[in-house]
């Protein structure tokens, strides 16, 4: 799923699942040229949703004209007229129109459940390592434990882990021991047992071949060792790529049929995707429905018994392919989730699962319990052309899957060209911070601005979506945009600004929409409190109307009023963080406003609790937060004393932007500091 810009109809590509639109009042037409008013902007939203067994997309045709597609995905579900398809809604605040239309749809269809009342799990709060991109199929015990020292000796320990494909005991007709591989036919293989295979089981009680002697036995190693918290597994929905195997003995039981994929027009009309192309060409065993509970039990019930904590559930996409003959696309996925998001519920707590390729509405609107959806395509380490795509694409999808679940914006490595980029993205995304390092391969100074040394995270409250006079703008190709993505913390508010021109280009645009341009060395945008949605909720009583504004780059502090604006030139891949809290008076004399721990890129996450005492004489701010390091904050006075779990500390004050700092000390992960005046 990626976003698309545009202002006629033809400009809506096929499978659009959100339509989002700007409107202004019409003063009129002067020589054919539509005039629009200085009034209020209004917003109208298109959301194609999931009627009985269809499921609805919307797509635009040459005649600027805006169809509805609608779709079963088994021949033999056919209807004649389609009453309740498309959602329609509109507002004044973007926002709040997606907020309140997913609340009203929740209720009105009944079959998922919005992100603010699902359990999310507390894997998100910490920091983690995901073996995919470090190791790919080869993923193997002595790797991940190698990943797993060098992240804990340079101070940003891992505290969640994913264990990626590669783990599961598979086999494969398609390849040949000692011929050699051909490109794709590892999605030709199927899960024989819900069982480790042999790189993490031993067959004999002394591991001979370097295999731990069970997947539980690893696993505590790892948790003891290391300090893990949390470890995750990957599997498919089905199993495996393609499928479970019909015949295994560990897995008859569970009645697959081996059936073809069939991709809708609507796919095929986008770019085509190996993986899926090879599906195709060697067919998924897919499990019975009537049997997808006992699987899904009997395989997250023995990694229970092993110590994993969650999993990663992959290829959820696969449904809308193989839904001929089952009653449809939109029923199957109903049946499928149901069983998946049931045995989550019975064997894992916390809700400890991870949705992935799930990103089609049948999915999207069968999310009663899931709390974690991947919000793009993966992070393509090799592929240095996507690295901007990937930013704006979880950015603007955010507006939509934000609303039901915890957007995933995925791992990044941190020794990469765009390393600073995607750690800047994730500080603002609200989402999971984790990598894909390859062992002894970091980048310890960048990990470090996102990573406490106890492991955690400063996370913001919210899914990281663009701000509002970015919706309607290309940051990826119009060759002048620059993106600025907006979070809240408890005290503060974050934008990150970035500009993804010129690194790029959106796949499966027509010729209309392929605009040449150059390509842009510098652009320069501008950055406002007013950027930050929902301030007032963070300021609470007293706010002045300015706001303090610090720089993460440059380390600067600026005060702006809410409506001002401070200039930001970027090349491209460059990103800038921001920090911005409302200045609040405490009293007659005192002005205030926290800014947090100043090296972290979302400083602002470390402050918890404030509470201010007016005594005579002396006034005492308290602030109570986590991490260790410099801290900032603006005050319009100097303070008398500043003192940090009861010791005093030596503190600095600049009298020209009133920047007031003072070191939290190492070895803290909880802090109070008082500031007396």
């Amino acid at each position: 799923m990626i976003p698309r810009m545009g202002n006629s109809g033809s400009d809506i590509p096929m499978e659009t699942q959100m339509l989002l639109m700007e409107a202004r009042e019409d003063l009129g037409v002067d020589k054919g040229l539509h005039e629009a008013s200085n009034g209020p902007t209004h917003y109208i939203l298109f959301l194609p949703v999931l009627d009985g067994p269809f499921r609805s997309s919307l797509q635009g045709n040459s005649s600027d004209e805006l169809e509805f597609c609608i779709e079963s995905g088994d021949p033999a579900v056919e209807a004649s007229q389609f009453l309740e398809a498309v959602f329609i809604n509109y507002g004044n605040n973007p926002f709040d129109l997606m907020k309140e239309s997913m609340k009203i749809l929740e209720k009105h269809i009944g079959t998922f459940s919005v992100r603010e009342y699902k359990q999310k799990p507390a894997m998100l709060d910490w920091f983690g390592w995901c073996t995919w991109d470090a190791f790919y199929f080869d993923v193997n015990p002595r790797g991940i434990e190698d990943g797993l020292k060098s992240l804990l000796e340079g101070g940003t320990p891992a505290r969640f882990l994913i264990i990626d494909d590669g783990w599961q005991d598979t086999a494969n007709e398609f390849q040949k021991e000692g011929e050699p591989s051909i490109e794709g036919s590892q999605y030709g293989a199927r899960l024989v047992s819900i069982r480790e295979n042999s790189k993490f089981r031993s067959s004999k009680n002394v591991a001979t071949n370097g295999a731990p002697n069970s997947l539980k036995d690893f696993v505590a190693t790892i948790k003891k060792n290391f300090g893990v918290k949390y470890v995750y597994v990957w599997h498919a929905l089905m199993g495996y790529w393609g499928g479970v195997h019909p015949d295994a003995p560990g897995t008859k039981k569970y009645n697959t049929k081996l059936i073809y994929p069939l991709q809708s027009p609507g796919n095929l009309a986008h770019s085509r995707d190996l993986t899926m192309d090879c599906m195709e060409k060697y067919g998924v065993a897919m499990i019975d429905p009537n049997k997808a509970y006992e699987f899904y039990g009997d395989l997250h019930s023995y990694l229970v018994s092993q110590n994993v904590d969650g999993v990663k559930v992959d290829v959820q996409n696969i449904l809308e392919t193989l839904a001929a003959g089952y009653g449809g696309r939109v029923s199957l996925t109903h049946r499928f989730q149901q069983a998946l998001e049931k045995s989550i519920s019975k064997n894992f707590q916390d809700n400890n699962i991870i949705c992935c390729m799930g990103q089609n509405t049948d999915s999207v609107y069968s999310s009663n319990v899931s709390a974690i959806t991947r919000a793009s395509d993966d992070f393509m380490p090799r592929n240095l052309t996507s690295q901007t795509l990937h930013v704006a694409a979880v950015a603007f999808n955010s507006i939509f899957f934000g609303e039901i679940v915890v957007p995933d914006w995925d791992m990044f490595y941190s020794l990469h060209n765009s390393a600073e980029f995607h750690a800047a993205a994730r500080a603002v995304g609200g989402c999971g911070v984790y990598v894909s390092d390859k062992p002894n391969q970091h980048n310890f100074e960048l990990l470090k601005k996102l990573v406490l040394p106890n492991g955690s995270i400063l996370r913001a409250k919210y899914p990281g979506r663009p701000t509002r006079d970015c919706l309607f703008n290309d940051p990826v190709m119009d060759g002048k945009s620059l993106l600025k993505i907006w979070n809240l913390n408890t005290y503060t508010g974050v934008l990150g600004i970035f500009n993804c021109q010129g690194a790029g280009t959106w796949p499966n645009l027509n010729k209309k929409q392929i605009i040449p341009i150059s390509k842009p060395t510098y652009l320069t945008g501008h950055i406002s409190p007013s950027d930050i949605e929902y301030l007032e909720e963070v300021a609470g009583n007293g706010w002045t109307g300015d706001c303090a504004v610090y720089s993460f780059n440059s380390g600067s502090l600026y005060q702006l009023p809410r409506n001002g604006l401070l200039a930001v030139s970027l090349q491209v891949l460059q990103s800038e963080v921001f920090t911005i809290t409302p200045i609040k008076n405490y009293n007659q004399s005192i002005q205030f406003a926290p800014v947090g721990l100043i090296k972290m890129y979302n400083s602002g996450g470390a402050v918890e609790v404030m509470d201010f005492f007016d005594g005579n004489p002396t006034c005492r701010l308290s602030i109570k937060g986590r991490g260790s390091g410099p801290f900032g904050a603006y005050s319009n006075i100097r303070p008398k004393t500043c003192i940090v779990n009861s010791k005093n500390v030596e503190f600095q004050y600049d009298t020209r932007d009133k920047f007031l700092t003072l070191t939290i000390p190492l070895g803290i992960n909880s802090w109070e500091t008082e500031i007396y005046f």
